[in-house]
């Protein structure tokens, strides 16, 4: 089996520990960003992953095909071009003070290459799934019509498509997104959210939810799923579900709506070490699930488990088996060492 994913690697730059922007002058520098994040977590899983985008021809942009690279990802069908490798600056919140992102990816590499610049074509053959998310056509014109032509592509070579909404106020407005996001679902076969993107993207809202204060209606969310299933014709819609009491705490679990049916997985408490790169780990487990024909049950309490894993992982990318995720699903929660 095999999955490619589209998208913009980043330089993630963050202050150690807890500590606020330039509280000492220091960064740990990684590579993270929403598609790399899900084929790193594919290709841990065991799928073949391939990451498709651009990157200049440079040190940085070769330490990032080198990481992808030792994490088993493909990188053959990345195009070498472009001045810049996008950046991410990460700002960890605690307690009750929030996390905070600076991007700075303004003219990188992806978000100038030319429409066309990519073989889609070649990428897909042999591939079964392909994936992207709405952060992707958020960040030029450009990208916007080369994500149109990979999904395109991708329907045509009888991919399963993808897709995480995944909203960015600090990229576009709503408005913005519904116009390019409406053009792209028509591609798609499976949607992911979380508690807003629905709303903030469509215009569909859960009732009787809080986001701010961390209070969730399971009826809600199946309402939401119903209205996109109708609206776009999607196969399945799975949207995460985040209860949070302060940055570190959560309560993790999601809702997978496929046949009219919806699945809620079991709920973990989440004690946050880095939730970067939760949703993507998520979207992984998805595709994973729905790749290997586990039922609708089965796939969202494995997304759910590896996610919840991820959170307990530094930097964006999950790393972590499927056999880990499948133990925890299992019901194995408790934390003992493994002797």
């Amino acid at each position: 089996m095999k999955a490619v994913t589209f998208g913009e690697i980043m330089l993630r730059l963050a202050p150690e520990g807890y500590l606020r922007f330039l509280q000492e002058p220091r960064f740990q520098a990684t590579f993270g960003g929403g598609e790399a994040n899900v084929a790193v977590s594919l290709a841990q899983f065991g799928i073949d992953a391939e990451f498709v985008t651009a990157l200049p021809d440079n040190d940085i942009g070769e330490a990032a095909v080198r990481e992808l690279r030792k994490f088993g990802v493909q990188t053959s069908r990345i195009v070498r071009g472009g001045e810049r490798v996008g950046i991410y600056y990460l700002e960890k919140g605690a307690s009750q003070r929030a996390s905070k992102v600076i991007y700075d990816r303004k003219y990188s590499s992806i978000a100038t290459a030319k429409p066309g610049s990519f073989d889609f074509a070649a990428a897909f053959s042999g591939a079964d799934w392909f994936h992207f998310t709405g952060i992707t056509p958020a960040l030029s014109a450009e990208t916007a019509e080369n994500t149109l032509l990979a999904a395109k592509a991708a329907k045509e070579a009888g991919l399963t498509v993808s897709c995480d909404l995944n909203y960015r106020k600090n990229l576009w407005s709503s408005e913005q997104a519904c116009k390019t996001m409406e053009k792209l679902m028509q591609y798609v076969d499976v949607c992911v959210a979380n508690e807003e993107d629905a709303d903030k993207v469509f215009g569909i809202r859960a009732r009787g939810t809080d986001v701010t204060g961390g209070k969730l209606d399971r009826d809600g969310y199946i309402e939401v799923a119903k209205q996109l299933t109708e609206r776009f014709g999607f196969r399945a819609v799975a949207v995460t579900l985040r209860e949070s009491l302060s940055a570190f705490d959560n309560v993790w679990s999601a809702m997978l709506y496929s046949e009219g049916e919806a699945a809620f997985s079991k709920k973990y408490p989440v004690h946050i070490v880095d939730r970067v790169g939760g949703g993507d780990s998520f979207c992984a487990g998805v595709i994973y699930g729905m790749l290997n024909g586990f039922d609708r049950q089965k796939t969202v309490e494995f997304a759910v488990a590896a996610s919840c894993l991820k959170h307990s992982i530094e930097g964006d990318f999950n790393r972590i088996s499927a056999a880990e995720a499948e133990k925890l699903a299992g019901g194995d929660a408790s934390g003992r060492v493994v002797r």
